[in-house]
């Protein structure tokens, strides 16, 4: 009998077990760029195994076009997308049909840099200098908030489009200030490149704070039943980077290798402060004040009623 319970038992356990693997429900997920230390949330949710524990097999797609996600997102070619709070609230102007459903980073991570030995000791000097942008529009904005503080403006600096050559660009003199370097990135880059820099932060000039990196869904697949388990499983993922960050920054170099260098392992430490700990929390003070400043910044016409691009999923 004693036999016959056992066999019993384990019949039933590996049913349930054969159960669990066939009812994994699958999510795909469109990055915002490259895997980096950004990311480190999603990849420790797979290799803890907390996404499948939450019935979830997650696929991370790191786009060819950085700027796709959102719109593969709204032709609901796509589950879930990072992207930036900045950027949704212009998507959403423009009659994208996108929510946001969860944070990653709940910190701007974008700055204004200078080096460290040049000309540039406060945010006046620039007066009369050289700033490379990468984006236009929004990192304009940033720029004119953080002048107007010093009672400047765009038209007293010569704006350069670096398209993308930050660190570069300052090594090399072309300019002698950028907007849109990481501060976990680019001040890691020039200090390994012996050209110490030193940033400027909107969110101490000027500028609303904003959430850096969000979570965006199709806005009529917010009550997805998908979502919930799978923030469930970003959150316990941020809470173990927290708790142990140099085990999981090993699981993360062991799925992505190619990344085991200086730049990486630097920028995992400055962007492990950054994540959200409670990652479905929405701040709605925080997105109505970011919104004020993008409407008299002119990037959007009018502000959309919050709940319709914005939500805390239950």
């Amino acid at each position: 009998m004693r036999h016959l319970k056992f066999l019993s038992t384990l019949i039933l356990a590996l049913t349930l077990s054969a159960g669990s693997a066939f009812s994994a429900e699958k999510l795909t997920v469109y990055l915002d760029w490259f895997v980096n230390p950004d990311h480190a949330p999603l990849v420790i949710a797979q290799s803890q195994g907390y996404f499948e524990q939450n019935g979830l097999e997650v696929e991370l797609i790191a786009p060819s076009d950085p700027s796709a996600p959102p719109r593969l997102i709204a032709a609901g070619q796509g589950d879930i997308a990072i992207s930036y709070q900045p950027q949704l609230h212009v998507q959403v102007a423009e009659g994208l049909p996108l929510i946001r459903i969860g944070t990653i980073a709940e910190t701007p991570l974008n700055a204004l840099v200078a080096l460290k030995d040049g000309p540039i000791k406060s945010i006046s000097d620039l007066k009369g200098k050289k700033v490379g942008f990468s984006v236009g529009g929004f990192e304009d904005a940033l720029l004119a908030a953080m002048l107007k503080q010093e009672g400047l403006t765009l038209n007293d600096v010569e704006l350069i489009n670096i398209n993308f050559s930050l660190s570069p660009s300052l090594i090399t003199g072309s300019v002698d200030a950028v907007i849109g370097a990481f501060r976990n990135f680019e001040l890691n880059q020039l200090d390994i490149e012996k050209h110490p820099g030193i940033a400027f932060y909107p969110e101490e000039n000027g500028v609303p704070v904003y959430d850096e990196l969000i979570f965006i869904a199709k806005n009529d697949r917010a009550d997805d039943a998908r979502f919930r388990p799978f923030i469930d499983a970003v959150e316990k993922a941020t809470l173990y980077l927290t708790n142990h960050p140099d085990e999981a920054l090993e699981q993360f170099l062991k799925a992505y290798p190619d990344l085991d260098n200086e730049l990486n392992r630097r920028a995992w430490v400055d962007t492990l402060p950054r994540f959200a700990k409670r990652p479905a929390a929405l701040d709605r003070g925080r997105y109505k004040r970011f919104a004020k400043f993008m409407k008299e910044s002119g990037l959007i016409d009018s502000i959309a009623p919050l709940e319709s691009y914005a939500v805390e999923l239950k």
